[in-house]
């Protein structure tokens, strides 16, 4: 599967932690993020990170015309509630996400029933809708 990390700077410790206790499911699939975050996760974790550029140079376009294209099969997003500085970037992904039925998690209660949703099979129907899955292509 593919997956999009993105985080608040307030939540970016927060999701090297959680891909740090996932990293046994997370290095079984494609994992794509903005630029620091990805960064961070790769440091920390060893685990691949398909790097986009920073949300505020356009990272989260970048995700977002991804997942327009339905080329990400989940979004794991740390928001964190009292930063305001980035709710459009937040509200566009999560927009993209209900549009194109790709599973998002705005925190990390969220994130980890997915994550265990995914390892148990629950979202194989992504392989279905996901063009990606046809011709094995990576970022």
């Amino acid at each position: 599967m593919y997956i999009a990390l993105m985080s608040h700077d307030n939540k970016k410790e927060l999701m090297v932690q959680f891909c740090s206790a996932y990293a046994g499911i997370l290095s079984r699939h494609n994992l794509s993020a903005t630029a620091t975050t990805g960064h961070l996760v790769a440091e920390a974790t060893g685990l691949h990170v398909h790097r986009f550029l920073s949300c505020t140079h356009g990272g989260s376009q970048q995700i977002g015309a991804r997942i327009t294209y339905n080329e990400i099969d989940m979004v794991l997003f740390f928001a964190d509630p009292e930063d305001t500085t980035m709710d459009k970037e937040l509200l566009y992904i999560s927009r993209e996400c209900a549009k194109n039925n790709i599973p998002f998690a705005s925190n990390v209660a969220t994130a980890e029933m997915l994550v265990l949703g995914m390892d148990r099979g629950d979202l194989d129907w992504r392989q279905i809708v996901n063009p990606k899955y046809k011709t094995n292509s990576h970022f």
